[in-house]
């Protein structure tokens, strides 16, 4: 939040229309020249009532002179479309080296993804596809309030940035739109993610590497539930410690709290917990699965990303797979160990039930039974 006296930059002032036809991106970049080219505190105002279309890829620069900016979207922030009017997958809107930023409102920003979902449908090659949300290199940063739609791919990502918040946001895609993820967090420490609703055709929340990550309040559904990974793609190494995800909902989903690791990876995820977690018929609850391989096209590999202090503690609620309830998949030459279950309760019309490979730990009160543990 900024604080003190700040100076106003409406970009209607800068040539604006707000038809949803006309191009505006020009009118935000000079807008935003003048906010952050400010030594004082800044406000960026996208004012209400009003239909803004920009094209990609429309970049936020910094440093700015001001400590702190904000843009304040009241209005909506439309992508083109049209593929063709992209010009190119370059992400919709990207900021980048930016401190002290705010990004806030009751806006939305609609990336009008629909044409893009059926592309990469029917193209079974390799289909890149834009983000809408992009910040790079942003410290202390905080995202509130908005919603933000109709994303051709990832919603939001964050690379590279430090002690920013997320909170209050709406984030929607169809169930049916491929590989959207919510919120991807990468190469990042001291991030929260707080009292969302997140519906995607992917995960909810994925984090790639980084560490000290508190999500909190936060609504999946539909989507494929909050994961760790995947790690260790083509041989790599992954870091990711401290994650605490808790006061969470899966609704509907296709997997709850979820950890996925390639064959030949390196590294660890170690220090994690997923606590007081609902679940409305969600399905794999909670997973563990060091053979991820969507393609199905994977070699078997001796070398495992390393997993270790996990924690599934107070899950309550019930599954739409109950023979996939609890699942433990760790690799046969690095087992995850130090696993915690306690006051887990997974339900359904069937006894549902848990399996393991090479997972060691112990767990206390938990339906089903976890006897495939080893100690």
């Amino acid at each position: 939040m900024l604080l003190g006296s700040s100076i106003n930059v409406n970009v209607m002032d800068y040539g604006a229309v707000g038809d949803g036809v006309t191009d505006d991106s020009q009118a935000f970049t000079k807008a935003w020249a003048a906010a952050c080219g400010s030594r004082t505190n800044s406000v960026m105002n996208v004012p209400v009532g009003k239909k803004f279309l920009v094209k990609p890829v429309l970049t936020f620069q910094g440093p700015c002179k001001a400590t702190n900016i904000a843009m304040q979207v009241q209005g909506s922030i439309l992508a083109p479309k049209n593929i063709s009017d992209w010009g190119t997958t370059a992400d919709l809107l990207l900021f980048t080296n930016v401190n002290g930023l705010t990004l806030a409102g009751t806006g939305i920003i609609d990336g009008q993804g629909a044409d893009w979902w059926k592309k990469c449908a029917a193209d079974f090659s390799p289909c890149p596809r834009p983000r809408l949300l992009l910040l790079n290199h942003c410290n202390n940063f905080e995202i509130k309030g908005l919603q933000m739609m109709n994303s051709p791919s990832i919603v939001v990502s964050v690379n590279n940035c430090a002690n920013s918040t997320i909170s209050n946001v709406n984030i929607t895609n169809p169930a049916t739109s491929p590989n959207t993820d919510g919120i991807d967090i990468g190469s990042s420490t001291q991030i929260q993610i707080l009292d969302s609703l997140i519906q995607t055709g992917d995960d909810c929340i994925a984090i790639a590497s980084g560490s000290q990550f508190n999500i909190s309040g936060i609504t999946c559904g539909p989507g494929h539930g909050i994961s760790i990974g995947s790690l260790g793609y083509g041989g790599r190494s992954a870091a990711v410690e401290e994650v605490h995800v808790h006061h969470s909902t899966f609704q509907g989903t296709q997997n709850g709290a979820r950890i996925k690791t390639w064959q030949g990876g390196k590294g660890y995820a170690r220090n994690i917990t997923f606590e007081q977690i609902t679940l409305v018929d969600a399905g794999n609850p909670i997973i563990i699965d060091q053979y991820y391989c969507p393609d199905e096209n994977c070699q078997n590999e001796t070398s495992a990303v390393q997993i270790s202090g996990v924690s599934f503690v107070g899950f309550n609620g019930t599954t739409s797979t109950p023979d996939q309830a609890i699942q433990m998949s760790c690799s046969r030459t690095v087992p995850c160990t130090n696993i915690v279950l306690e006051h887990v309760h997974i339900n359904s019309q069937t006894p549902t039930e848990a399996t393991c490979i090479n997972a060691h730990g112990r767990s206390i009160d938990t339906v089903p039974k976890v006897d495939c543990l080893l100690s």
